[in-house]
């Protein structure tokens, strides 16, 4: 074939290809879920759904004295639409001004005005790196390191029950803190919780609050692509989660105060998954309890892929490099899509898009949840976007409850976001039954 004739075919195809990849991104950052009449808990306040939910998650955490209502409000108000590094530099304002407030009182000899100011700044830090556009950014480790700081010192000037420890994990130690119950008599029993996809261990500093306050211990720690463990260790997100967990419950039953035979483990959002496989495969795990309960991580991860631009499943399975340099160029077009991939694939220890959707087929516990031998709560909620809580219960041979937080008693959004004051009141009195 000459090289006209060539010519005759190539052009035409590439602009076919070029017009295809203009349609396609176009499809990905003009779309969005789908919508129906707003909700009286849609802020409409960020640049998107997503950050209106985080604003709400700090907004909730008022209620456990984290943070202040209008402290949240005044620092949102701040946030442009338009520029997508707003956010992270609005909160850092804020938490450093928090900070400065907290080292002056604490010289001023108010040591408990300073605790509750050094537990608000704590939370502001981690609020600046809920959305960050550059996580690979010196400033992550710097600020994850003021967090850790401050959260501490709050700790100790507050007089919380609060014990810094160092659990062993392969060949590093993860920080993570103990709370002891003044109320434990003996042996107690005592409950890990960690968070999931977004949220730190010091986010669940209330359940540790309300376990002591009714007689448990507590153990608040980040797992890999958690919190700290994820920006101070660099350690990704893995699917066989009982390998962290295992080393957690080793670390416990070696404590004096620790009943080997009543630890429980509680996973909220994403760590409803990773908390499930964890049970799955530790059978020293003696309560479960999924907030949600997710059956299979990667087909929740698969289905939202869907939502925001179907052709992309297509893509994925037809041509990896086509996505990955689809993805490339919506990514430049969309603040949202950019953030969502870097953020998701640093989380994950991925190098592209097609790499992170491969590494997600793993995240599941299909196989293993007809093993979880604990007594399990599987935690739903009626607006639930993550979750697959009914078919984990269902699939479930142990014994179990589900319990399903709605509209009517204003708690209806994943992890109860905003009503944190009955999620633990429901919550804690299923366990003392138990």
């Amino acid at each position: 074939m000459n090289k006209k004739k060539i010519m005759y075919w190539i052009v035409p195809l590439a602009l076919l290809l070029l017009i295809g990849t203009i349609l396609l991104v176009r499809s990905i950052t003009c779309s969005s879920p789908p919508h129906t009449q707003q909700k009286w808990y849609e802020l409409n306040w960020m640049a998107d759904p997503i950050l209106d939910q985080v604003l709400l998650f700090y907004l909730g955490e008022a209620w456990t004295k984290m943070t202040d209502i209008n402290e949240c409000l005044q620092t949102a108000s701040r946030v442009k639409k338009d520029d997508p590094e707003s956010w992270a530099r609005e909160w850092r304002k804020t938490a450093e001004r928090l900070h400065a407030l907290a080292d002056s009182l604490l010289v001023k000899g108010h040591r408990k005005s300073a605790g509750e100011a050094y537990l608000r700044a704590a939370s502001y830090y981690r609020a600046t790196m809920h959305r960050h556009m550059h996580p690979d950014s010196p400033e992550i480790k710097e600020l994850t390191e003021r967090e850790i700081s401050c959260f501490i010192k709050s700790q100790q000037l507050l007089e919380a029950p609060m014990e810094l420890v160092s659990v062993p994990y392969e060949r590093i130690r993860l920080t993570g803190y103990f709370y002891r119950s003044p109320k434990a008599v003996g042996k107690a029993p005592t409950l890990i919780v960690h968070q999931g996809r977004d949220a730190w261990a010091e986010d669940c500093k209330y359940i540790a609050d309300e376990a002591v306050r009714r007689g448990y211990h507590c153990l608040l720690i980040d797992g890999p692509g958690n919190g700290q463990a994820l920006r101070r260790h660099g350690l990704a997100f893995r699917p066989d989660w009982e390998s962290f967990i295992r080393p957690v419950v080793d670390y416990l039953i070696s404590r004096p105060e620790v009943d080997p035979k009543a630890i429980g483990l509680m996973g909220m959002s994403m760590g409803g998954f990773l908390a499930g496989r964890a049970a799955a495969h530790e059978p020293r795990i003696r309560v479960l309890i999924v907030n949600p309960g997710i059956l299979d991580w990667g087909e929740v991860f698969f289905n939202k892929l869907k939502d925001y631009g179907p052709t992309l499943i297509t893509l994925y399975q037809t041509s990896p490099a086509a996505l990955n340099a689809v993805l490339q160029v919506a990514g430049s077009l969309s603040p949202f899509l950019l953030w969502g991939l870097t953020d998701t694939m640093w989380k994950h220890g991925a190098r592209t898009p097609s790499e992170l959707l491969d590494s997600m087929k793993y995240f599941t516990n299909q196989e293993g949840v007809g093993k979880i031998k604990a007594t399990t709560l599987v935690i739903d909620t009626e607006a639930e976007e993550f979750g697959q809580s009914k078919q984990f219960y269902e699939a479930l041979t142990c014994e179990k409850d589900y319990m399903l937080f709605t509209e009517e008693e204003a708690a209806p959004l994943h992890v109860q976001t905003g009503s944190l004051a009955l999620a633990s009141q429901r919550i804690f009195d299923w366990i003392d039954e138990k």
